[in-house]
């Protein structure tokens, strides 16, 4: 007879739209590449770099290439106007580690060149958030382009998933994502005492080897551990889920178990 196993429990997280949209949130890296269909077809290039890019609310991606571009040109001879491609979005950590992408969203849709005036405006609205003088030059050699999602897929520490446009949408972003960068860098700069503090957390076979902060959400710390044998993520989970530094201030001397830990 087989004694039954008890499924181990992971500590809670962010569900899978949540952290799509912080990665999307925090603008890191993208790259522009075909489609699986489209990957085989004659004049297909690789990976295209873009001048700038933004991720709205909805999922839908500005893309920003010289108007010489060649997706440019093919976006304007595609049926319909629309192109498929998939944009790949890369979340890298903030501290300096020898493995720094810790996820990767995907984006397939359909990409269109916008008119003038419906490039402009939303030149503007991206500026409205994120100004960068690159979308002054929408309409004078540069080609704003839209990115309409037809499909999202994850793949972080937490698994690979495959979200809904409107999934993504109705999302927010953890509440650290404007925030997890330098407080994280202070932490690993400034505070290597309270670093080696949270690694009695760390599973004993792992503490031989260099830890380091690797991510911060509402639920909990991540920690990298740089070992011979690897690279090991291991999640702290907080008591309670929280929203802002005074909470994560009681949270991380909770961890740590001592009265007091500055917030930088």
């Amino acid at each position: 007879m087989t004694t039954p196993t008890t499924p181990i429990r992971r500590p809670p997280a962010p569900n899978p739209a949540e952290r799509a949209k912080t990665i999307a949130t925090r603008n890191g890296p993208a790259t522009l590449m075909p489609t699986a269909e489209q990957r085989d077809l004659p004049g297909q290039c690789g990976r295209v770099i873009p001048e700038l890019h933004h991720v709205h609310t909805s999922g839908s991606v500005s893309i920003l290439l010289p108007d010489e571009h060649h997706l440019v040109k093919r976006a304007h001879e595609a049926q319909r106007g629309e192109l498929a491609v998939m944009v790949e979005l890369t979340d890298q950590a903030p501290v300096d580690l020898r493995e720094p992408i810790r996820g990767l969203l995907w984006i397939t849709g359909w990409l269109r060149p916008l008119s003038e005036v419906s490039a402009r405006a939303r030149a503007v609205s991206i500026a409205e958030t994120r100004p960068d003088e690159r979308l002054l030059d929408v309409g004078h050699g540069l080609t704003l382009l839209r990115l309409t999602p037809a499909s999202l897929v994850l793949a972080d520490a937490e698994g690979t998933h495959s979200l809904r446009p409107h999934m993504f949408s109705a999302a927010p972003p953890d509440p650290f994502h404007d925030y997890e960068a330098a407080w994280l860098r202070h932490l690993e700069t400034d505070h290597a005492d309270v670093v080696q503090q949270l690694a009695k957390h760390v599973p004993a076979e792992l503490r031989g080897g260099w830890i380091r902060p690797l991510g911060l959400d509402r639920y909990g710390l991540r920690l990298r551990v740089e070992a011979d044998s690897g690279d090991h993520d291991v999640r702290l989970a907080f008591s309670r889920p929280v929203e802002g530094p005074q909470q994560l201030s009681g949270e991380i001397r909770r961890l740590v178990g001592c009265p007091y830990f500055p917030q930088g």
